[in-house]
């Protein structure tokens, strides 16, 4: 699979399954022996689990957007995304935002991906 369309493939199920809470959907876009990592001090996870928990601690439908690739180099992407969530419990509202660098295998599923990204407890625009 061409990178750029399985980075576009990865953002667009990526944005449905937070909006839907549905880690399957995140889980089925890595291969089975991806590494994955949400942040340089975080030891990596299973993917799914990792979405299953993250989902499991904000309300249902946040609004979610990720962009288009930012950079796309051989088996390799970088794609921005956002998200603005309320917590559960009456936690407040926040805002994520990040970058992901993915490395893809040849069948478009996800090998290898490192998480940035930055939250504030405010709503951002």
């Amino acid at each position: 699979m061409d990178t750029l369309e399985a980075a576009r493939r990865w953002a667009r199920e990526w944005e449905r399954a937070w909006r839907e809470h549905d880690a399957e959907r995140v889980a089925a876009l890595y291969a089975t022996d991806a590494s994955f990592t949400t942040s340089p001090f975080r030891d990596p996870d299973d993917p799914g689990r990792y979405a299953a928990w993250a989902f499991s601690t904000e309300e249902p439908e946040p609004e979610v957007t990720f962009a288009e690739p930012a950079f796309v180099d051989g088996d390799r992407a970088a794609v921005e995304w956002r998200a603005t969530s309320r917590g559960r419990a009456g936690g407040g509202e926040t805002t994520i935002a990040g970058i992901s660098l993915l490395r893809f295998g040849d069948d478009g599923l996800v090998v290898e991906e490192h998480g940035y990204w930055n939250v504030t407890p405010e709503a951002e625009p």
